[in-house]
């Protein structure tokens, strides 16, 4: 909170107004979060980014970073004052070219004033000059920065670009990047999209990436490390670059086995959701000790433990699903997790079908039947789940269970449909459960809003009957030979 002393007295209070100028007057600082009732203090408001252009220069040894972020927005209100998510040190910040004040508040907001007031409308550069160690620093408790024996890592969900550059971190506000690091010889930079390219001067090698297509900000990642990296295309021409961290030791050649092959997995989700919907491919594997894996946009992050129980296509699949569910159309609050994991673990269980290792339908009727109905995983609502069960296995496996549910309420002609169509309606922006629900009604032409209350709304198991009406757990089913390779990506966001 700020506070502004005012002089006492009539004639100093009207001084004062008489030196605001007319045109600032109606001028209010933007809220420090968007408005997400999950994470109140995440985003911003007052303004809309469009890229970001971060020119850093990383030393592992030390694990400093440094650099300055460029920020093209544009203000959707009139703007006195606006707030940026951010953890590391500021020394200048510039507005449009004149030098801005700034101040930091709450766990992670960087407050920032320029010198004239911005009107609505708009179109504004935000330079930010910055430097710190970024596993130095915490927000809430918790620090979400992966410092590796080579380097450091940046692959959070829902936030992880704080430790890393300063931005508006809400799915709301996507936009396109251009992240050029630099790192001493001999380690390397891995980010989104596509390697423009390097240049090397004076010990120092400079890796230049870029991300075309608008991308959520938790999506934009930063590997520094000593990597082993492989390219290639995918039968449909899309490039594929993958790097495998030097010390992945035991796990290395079963992460190779599952990586190498995004581009055939990502030609066969195609088949399933429409066209490919970027330029670059790939995958990375630093040595973390970390668990979980993430979609980061053309290029998933992945942990070792992935792996370790040796090859584990089921996981890729999962995360390269997520480029069209979760990445392509972004969530438009973060309640509406279920759009980006029901249908990333859907994926999974088609992959298995694909595989003759289970069908679909099996592997929700044994879901279904393997759980009782004062298991706790029913109590948790995929539809709307709450902050702190945003990535519980309900969300996962109840949420597939939905789509099952759907695919038998409907038939294969309309629910494959809804799957291809859906991606292309929302393509680059946001959507919601409820723009999932009416766009399945209006493909179909049925009214769903039971079903999807039955199995993505209620605390509680669907009964028989509805069991029955979805054509689900007809029988206690056995066990389908690739559970346990689904059931290993259980905990890949829970981090």
């Amino acid at each position: 909170m700020h506070r502004r002393i005012m002089a006492p007295g009539a004639l100093a209070a009207a001084s004062l107004m008489l030196a605001i100028p007319a045109s600032a007057a109606s001028h209010s600082p933007g809220a420090p979060g968007i408005g997400d009732p999950y994470y109140p203090a995440y985003g911003n408001g007052g303004y809309d980014v469009s890229h970001y252009d971060l020119r850093l220069r990383y030393q592992p040894a030390t694990d400093r970073l440094e650099g300055t972020a460029t920020l093209l927005a544009k203000t959707t209100q009139d703007l006195s004052r606006f707030n940026l998510d951010f953890l590391l040190d500021v020394s200048e910040v510039r507005i449009n070219g004149a030098k801005a004040s700034f101040a930091t508040s709450g766990e992670h907001e960087l407050e920032i004033t320029p010198n004239k007031p911005l009107a609505k409308g708009t179109s504004v550069t935000v330079v930010v000059r910055y430097s710190g160690v970024p596993s130095t620093k915490e927000a809430y408790g918790f620090n979400a920065w992966l410092r590796t024996p080579d380097g450091g890592v940046a692959a959070g969900e829902p936030e992880g670009s704080w430790w890393w550059y300063p931005s508006n971190d809400h799915p709301l506000d996507k936009a396109t990047f251009d992240v050029s690091v630099q790192v001493p010889n001999g380690t390397q930079f891995i980010s989104n999209g596509t390697l423009q390219g390097t240049s090397s001067r004076a010990g120092w090698t400079r890796y230049s990436w870029r991300s075309n297509k608008p991308q959520a900000t938790y999506l934009a990642t930063f590997a520094a490390g000593r990597f082993d990296v492989t390219t290639g295309t995918s039968e449909s021409g899309i490039p594929i670059i993958n790097a495998y961290s030097k010390d992945l030791g035991d796990h290395a050649n079963a992460a190779r086995a599952s990586i190498e092959r995004s581009g055939e997995i990502a030609d066969w989700l195609s088949e399933y959701f429409g066209p490919y919907p970027y330029n670059a491919l790939g995958g990375y594997v630093p040595n973390t000790r970390t668990g979980y894996a993430l979609e980061t946009q053309t290029r998933p992050f992945y942990s070792p433990a992935n792996f370790a129980n040796g090859s584990n296509t089921s996981v890729v699949v999962h995360e390269l699903a997520h480029q069209w569910w979760g990445d392509l159309v972004s969530v438009k609050g973060w309640k509406e997790i279920w759009i980006n994991e029901g249908f990333a673990r859907y994926a999974q269980w088609l992959w298995s079908e694909h595989e003759g290792e289970g069908t679909a339908q099996e592997i929700a009727d044994y879901v279904y039947a393997s759980r009782s109905a004062d298991d706790p995983f029913w109590t948790v609502k995929p539809g709307d789940p709450g902050p702190e069960k945003q990535f519980h296995i309900s969300v996962y496996d109840r949420g597939a269970l939905a789509l099952q549910a759907l695919r038998n309420e409907i038939g294969d002609e309309a629910f494959f449909a809804v799957l291809k169509g859906w991606p292309q309606k929302y393509a680059y922006g946001n959507a919601t459960v409820a723009d999932f629900v009416r766009y399945a009604e209006e493909v179909s032409g049925k009214r769903l809003g039971s079903l999807f209350d039955t199995w993505l709304f209620q605390p509680s198991k669907p009964g028989a009957p509805a069991a029955r009406s979805a054509s689900i757990a007809k029988s206690a089913p056995a066990q389908p030979k690739s559970w346990k390779k689904i059931a290993a990506t259980n905990e890949v966001h829970e981090h």
